[in-house]
């Protein structure tokens, strides 16, 4: 997506040769506007497939799924990455690995709000080592749902997660792949 990248181009900040700082625009402070487009383009890669939630984790995922739902008109739901009072105790529950924050979490998503009449488009911001959407790909599959595939904003090329969802079979549609950063130059695939 054109519109992305140049966007990337403009003002991502490189840190060191893995870490692309969009926080001016996807995950700290968001552009709606650009949201918008994005929404656009999954729906035009997905809507053949006739998808009932999108699900994402937080928090960075939230907000372009939330987007993307209004063009799909379906609910979005969100894996929680920590345990609340207020969560229903029957949940699913996948470990995942987050490469920004350098942590696992144990997440979960109520049995209320996915089962098996249900086509799941996962949604994320970033895809780098792929343990996200995984897990989230895990719990779609925990209720029995049908994974329609997996949109992502950005992806690191340069890391294995795309290669590794890809040959699990999943359909992965990433909108900006950047398949390196050198020098603090990035370089798209």
């Amino acid at each position: 997506m054109e519109l992305l990248k140049q966007r990337i181009l403009k003002d991502g900040q490189v840190i060191g040769n893995d870490i692309l700082k969009v926080d001016s625009f996807l995950n700290h402070q968001m552009d709606v506007q650009l949201f918008n487009e994005m929404g656009k383009e999954f729906y035009r890669l997905f809507a053949h497939k006739k998808v009932t939630k999108i699900l994402t984790i937080e928090s960075s995922g939230i907000g372009i799924a939330c987007i993307a739902a209004q063009y799909f008109n379906v609910p979005v739901v969100f894996a929680k990455k920590t345990e609340a009072r207020n969560l229903d105790a029957d949940t699913y529950l996948a470990e995942v690995y987050s490469f920004t924050k350098g942590k696992t979490y144990n997440v979960r998503v109520s049995k209320k709000y996915i089962n098996s009449r249900d086509v799941v488009l996962i949604i994320d911001d970033f895809l780098a080592n792929g343990k996200a959407a995984l897990g989230l790909a895990d719990i779609a599959e925990q209720a029995g749902a049908e994974v329609a595939g997996i949109g992502i904003a950005i992806e690191k090329g340069f890391q294995n997660g795309g290669r590794l969802l890809r040959e699990r079979g999943l359909e992965v549609q990433s909108l900006a792949i950047v398949e390196g950063m050198q020098d603090g130059v990035i370089t798209f695939r």
